[in-house]
Parts: structure tokens; sequence; C-alpha cells
């Protein structure tokens, strides 16, 4: 799952990161300023962005960010 221009810059504004790449492997905890914390803030930004509610179980299986997107992709698409 390839990540979208929208989603990335949603979590980069969020996290206040420029020039960082993200890509669909990459994990929460190896993006830089991502904790606990900007994990609930980074949430919210992406439903808000999509128009979209994510369950926490649903977000606990995603096990990269690509996964992410996916469960995004599909809350999209119903």
């Amino acid at each position: 799952m390839v990540l979208s221009e929208r989603f990335k810059l949603t979590v980069l504004k969020e996290l206040k990161l420029e020039g960082f790449e993200l890509n669909e492997n990459l994990k929460a905890n190896q993006v830089p300023g991502w904790d606990s914390l900007m994990h609930a803030i980074v949430i919210a930004a992406l439903e808000r962005e999509f128009r979209i509610r994510l369950k926490n179980m649903e977000i606990i299986r995603c096990a990269n960010l690509g996964d992410l997107m996916a469960l995004i992709d599909s809350k999209i698409q119903k």
C-alpha cells in the first residue's frame, strides 16, 4: 500500500517534520516525534482529514503506516 500525499502531508504537519520521507514500511516508533501522545493527535488529524472514524482495535492491528493507509482507504470506500 503506497501512502497518499494527503496522508503524508497530514502526518508530517502534525509531527512538525520537514524533509522526512514517510513510506509504507515504517512503524510509528520509527518516525521522529511519534510517541504515545502524538499518536492520538496524528490519528485524530487523519480522522478529520479523511472524515472517518477509526476504532482502537483497528489501529492496533496496523503493523506499519501502509496498514494504516489501507485501513483509511477501506473506510473511505464504505
